[in-house]
């Protein structure tokens, strides 16, 4: 009885796993939460303006929207919302890219990620990126289930969740080998990045103040502000890279994209830059100004490309 429920329930779970552009949810960790310590501290889901505002995560998880099988691209993008390090803006940055994404054949993974906070982590500043590398490892460990070729998984993110991103492909590994959990074994190199009015930089003078107080703290020295500046953290083996921003954002300077684009061009990895005259910060997909939004056509003409080369 037991063996046939068992059946069941994976039958029934591969079958929603197949219908094309419904969300499901998946853990990021199936035993015990890395570098995080007990609290009673509870997430909290609440409405700002007309998106949704998740704050004090505590419990990783993915949220995967897949296109119809067709027209599938083999290409996956994970997705972090932004917020400051200090919540997500999780469908503004979110739900809504994975849902055009879906629309352009690709495969949208929303990664609802655990924020700095000394009260719920050991390492406050390690605990964003781990989640990163888990979701991208995850997705690769489904890839075949999910039709997602693995060597075509990259990572998007707005804002702080820029900086997340970009702290992902500057400071990935390999897999570990050794692991006894076979998702740790798998590469957490994303294979592209896409990074939306990010925050990259944790020099003064550009940074967005608030991000790097959540992630590092008020006085952090000067090994780490440099750690987690990625534009000098940018190697040969950076993944080709898509930078969109405005140049009248006042939250995050569009310097942050500008010094990333340099980092890379210096390094020979392809990279490309749209600077838009307007939109300000935090504009999404921005379906309510058509010059704005002309950044994802752009987008998707680039991830064709990229797909081609492949």
């Amino acid at each position: 009885m037991k063996k046939m429920i068992k059946v069941l329930l994976v039958a029934v779970f591969t079958f929603s796993m197949t219908v094309s552009g419904q969300e499901y949810r998946l853990p990021l960790y199936t035993g015990p939460v890395p570098n995080s310590k007990p609290s009673g501290i509870k997430e909290n889901t609440q409405l700002r303006g007309d998106f949704k505002w998740i704050s004090n995560v505590q419990v990783p998880d993915i949220a995967v929207y897949l296109p119809v099988k067709r027209f599938a691209t083999g290409q996956a993008v994970v997705i972090c919302p932004g917020g400051a390090y200090a919540g997500l803006a999780y469908d503004l940055e979110g739900a809504d890219f994975a849902r055009y994404l879906n629309s352009i054949g690709i495969a949208g993974i929303v990664l609802k990620y655990r924020l700095p906070s000394n009260e719920t982590s050991i390492e406050p500043d390690k605990t964003p990126l781990l989640d990163a590398q888990r979701a991208i490892r995850l997705v690769r460990f489904n890839a075949s289930r999910w039709n997602i070729d693995p060597g075509k998984v990259g990572i998007m993110g707005s804002s702080a969740g820029g900086h997340l991103a970009s702290t992902l492909g500057t400071h990935f590994d390999f897999g570990n080998k050794s692991a006894s959990d076979s998702v740790e074994t798998i590469s957490c190199r994303p294979d592209f990045m896409v990074l939306v009015y990010p925050v990259i930089s944790f020099a003064d003078s550009i940074t967005h103040k608030g991000s790097k107080r959540a992630l590092i703290g008020d006085n952090p020295d000067k090994e780490m502000v440099k750690y987690y500046s990625n534009e000098l953290q940018v190697k040969e083996d950076t993944p080709p890279t898509f930078l969109v921003h405005a140049t009248n954002d006042t939250t995050v300077p569009v310097e942050n994209s500008i010094l990333m684009y340099n980092a890379l061009h210096k390094k020979k990895v392809s990279a490309e830059m749209h600077i838009l005259s307007e939109g300000g910060h935090g504009f999404g997909l921005a379906l309510n100004n058509d010059h704005i939004a002309t950044w994802t056509t752009s987008l998707r003409a680039w991830l064709l490309k990229l797909n081609v080369k492949k």
